[in-house]
This record gives structure tokens, C-alpha cells and sequence, in this order.
């Protein structure tokens, strides 16, 4: 049977570098992972699932902001 990986809980410090790295670059590529996984101290593997989770949400926040720009909009009148 196939078992599911554990859940990877971050530390404050962690996340704060994390965030920092994706403010500069929603995409990194392979060695970019390498270099960010060697400071974070996770896998590379785990760098690349928690940008993929980390756009999603991105993604979640930019498309909520703009139905919320629509539903009232700023008139300049």
C-alpha cells in the first residue's frame, strides 16, 4: 500500500525566508529549490510543493481582491 507523507510543519524563521523568496520569484526553478531548501532545511522536494500551495493561495487572494473591486467600485465623481 501506498502511504502518505507526513505533514511538514514550519517554524516561524522558516516561513519568514519562504515568503521572502516567493516576494522575489513566484516560480523557482530547480536549482533555486536547491539553494532555498539548503536554508530553510527541507527538501527540495518540499520547496517545490509549498510554492505550488503558496500560488494557489496567491492566486486566491488576487482573484477575491478584484471581485471586491467590482462588487464597489471607486467612482471619482
Amino acid at each position: 500500500p501506498v502511504r502518505k507523507k507526513s505533514r511538514t510543519f514550519y517554524c516561524a524563521e522558516q516561513l519568514e525566508e519562504l515568503e521572502k523568496m516567493f516576494q522575489e520569484d513566484h516560480y523557482p526553478d530547480n536549482e533555486k529549490r536547491r539553494e532555498i531548501a539548503a536554508v530553510v532545511g527541507v527538501t527540495p522536494q518540499r520547496i517545490m510543493i509549498w510554492f505550488q500551495n503558496r500560488r494557489a493561495k496567491w492566486r486566491k487572494s488576487e482573484k477575491l481582491s478584484v471581485k471586491s473591486s467590482k462588487k464597489y467600485p471607486t467612482s471619482s465623481a
